[in-house]
């Protein structure tokens, strides 16, 4: 129930962004107890994660827009803890005061969020997998319900494998990135599948030509990728 939770307060941080999108994108963090967690913002989408030293605990994400003058429509895409909650739609309405990012959880808890980065970079927005090489061949991905998003705001990454129409969740991983004279460079600072590949960095060859973003290297088990994302 920690998520549901977690979902009811943040939602009040993405309600601010109807007016103000362009100061609230972006990467933002919390830390409480020893337990980190990760708010990335970018337009339309946006995910929440929690991890803890080298143990990732929880994530969860969607869809928003804005919806009225003083609201912002949400749609749950994926929550490692509530499953169930994939596909939920919601109207929240604003709040936001001082210039400060500040979410209430149940019980009246206040959690403040830190600014990270403000979401501007050649890779920032979300983006999600349309192609992948295999024999040298280049095959096309269809976006459907299942499908993989890679998430990204200035300095921070997080990548997502779901299907919305089952609630079923793959896997994620995410920390911080550079990109650079056409060097993708990641550090993982959670992974879901495999807590060992945390505080590893891994580097491809990246180039971005409208929405459109080649990425190729070798993944976290060494083995030889080439994908095309799709902004």
């Amino acid at each position: 129930m920690r998520t549901l939770c977690l979902l009811l307060s943040f939602l009040c941080a993405f309600a601010t962004i109807g007016k103000a999108q362009e100061n609230f994108r972006g990467a933002w963090k919390s830390s409480h107890g020893g337990v980190n967690s990760i708010l990335l913002i970018t337009p339309g989408y946006f995910s929440i994660t929690t991890y803890q030293d080298t143990s990732f605990i929880d994530t969860m994400g969607g869809t928003w827009k804005a919806d009225g003058s003083d609201n912002v429509a949400i749609k749950i895409e994926f929550n490692t803890e509530e499953g169930s909650q994939v596909g939920w739609e919601g109207s929240v309405p604003l709040s936001y005061a001082d210039g400060k990012l500040t979410t209430t959880q149940s019980g009246g808890q206040r959690v403040e969020w830190t600014r990270v980065d403000n979401g501007d970079g050649p890779l920032a927005g979300s983006w999600q997998i349309t192609g992948r090489e295999q024999n040298g061949k280049m095959n096309t991905i269809t976006p459907g319900a299942r499908k993989t998003i890679k998430i990204l705001t200035g300095t921070r990454f997080q990548w997502v494998a779901i299907n919305t129409a089952t609630g079923e969740f793959f896997g994620t991983g995410g920390g911080t990135y550079t990109f650079e004279n056409g060097v993708y460079t990641e550090k993982i600072d959670f992974f879901s599948r495999d807590n060992s590949r945390v505080g590893a960095s891994l580097t491809f060859k990246g180039k971005v030509d409208g929405n459109s973003w080649d990425h190729s290297g070798l993944s976290s088990k060494g083995d030889p990728i080439h994908e095309i994302w799709t902004k």
